[in-house]
């Protein structure tokens, strides 16, 4: 006879709370699941400490000690896993290596979700500038992501192209997509409009998402030669641009609100190729719940997030990009109607209120 409440060890690359493809994921449904009756234990391959510096140039002997810290956690986890009444991996067990932790952690648990995000199969046919460090690129495990996605009970997919990948290519027992999310509680238009300033043109995103914004920088530079505008860069690394009126701002969590709510226009560029197949779309989102037309890569799953002329602009050529833009900076009443448009489809379909009910489905058919 199962007993009241179950127990869940979550798996998971980055600690609570810093990293957006967890804080905007699943991470916010944890207090909703332990009122389902789930107490919960979260380990991170990376601690603190870690996360400090993993993105830093340098500092081999920190990220050295890091690693190894990370692996004795995982040690640890071995010995508890089949405690659990369920297993929830979010991108891997360990980073490194092959599918050896992976298929332990499979064998030992009960239940097991894995909750894949971006199209990580194809990860190792990247182009050099999504893995610079080519000897990092080659110790990450190809076989990690797959193992789990056939053995996994049930595989939470970041796109619907990413849920039918699993199906079809890699014969997932069963999947589905669940957009990435936001509490548009917290997630709010500014209160009050600039009026009499430039225009802020801005993008949000880490380290490893800084080779999109590097598609944009003759866009910046072209468009800051037609029209005046300030472009703002809100992340954990350090940013020039000649040419161009930029600020920096570092990404805080005290902070996140009140960074995004001083921008005007919101940017999400994409290449077009297989591993933006499996993008959730985060940025656009989260523009959306502020209440910002955003401008984005017509690629991936964004064309059925954004709807061109109604809640955001969709462009494929550097061209269109600056015209987008120079269109957006110089009418104030289209931003303000694609920006309505935009935080009531937020509202509507990738709130945290909207979301919940679609995890809580996966659980229950797992458990």
């Amino acid at each position: 006879m199962r007993s009241a409440r179950r127990r869940m060890l979550v798996l998971c690359p980055f600690p609570v709370g810093v990293a957006a493809g967890q804080r905007l994921k699943y991470e916010q449904y944890l207090d909703d699941w332990r009122a389902m009756g789930w107490d919960i234990d979260v380990s991170s391959f990376m601690d603190l400490p870690m996360w400090q510096v993993a993105y830093e140039p340098g500092r081999l002997a920190s990220k050295a000690f890091g690693v190894l810290r990370g692996h004795l956690r995982r040690l640890r986890d071995l010995t508890r896993v089949g405690r659990y009444d369920l297993v929830y991996v979010f991108m891997w067990v360990t980073p490194f290596g092959s599918s050896v932790m992976e298929r332990i952690v499979r064998r030992l648990a009960p239940r097991l979700v894995f909750d894949v995000e971006d199209n990580v199969v194809v990860g190792q046919r990247l182009p050099r500038g999504y893995n610079p460090n080519a000897i990092v690129a080659r110790l990450k495990g190809p076989g990690k992501a797959t193992f789990l996605i056939r053995h996994a009970d049930h595989v939470i997919a970041s796109s619907p192209f990413l849920r039918d990948f699993c199906l079809q290519q890699h014969g997932a027992r069963a999947s589905t997509y669940i957009s990435s999310s936001v509490d548009t509680h917290r997630f709010v238009p500014r209160p009050h409009p600039g009026t009499g300033r430039k225009v802020v043109v801005g993008w949000t995103g880490t380290f490893s998402s800084r080779v999109y914004l590097d598609l944009l920088r003759e866009v910046f530079q072209r468009l800051a030669r037609r029209v005046d505008y300030r472009l703002r860069v809100i992340g954990n690394f350090d940013y020039e641009l000649p040419g161009v009126d930029l600020e920096v701002v570092r990404w805080t969590k005290e902070g996140e609100v009140e960074d995004l709510q001083a921008l005007d226009i919101g940017v999400y560029p994409l290449p077009r190729d297989e591993w933006v197949m499996g993008k959730s779309g985060l940025k656009a989102i989260q523009y959306m719940a502020f209440g910002l037309p955003t401008v984005a890569s017509d690629a991936g799953i964004t064309p059925m997030i954004i709807q061109h002329g109604v809640n955001g602009l969709l462009v494929r050529t550097p061209d269109e990009w600056v015209d987008a833009l120079e269109r957006l900076i110089g009418d104030a009443e289209l931003r303000r109607r694609l920006g309505a448009a935009a935080r009531q489809d937020a509202v509507a379909k990738y709130s945290t209120t909207a979301i919940s009910t679609q995890y809580r489905g996966v659980l229950e058919k797992v458990s």
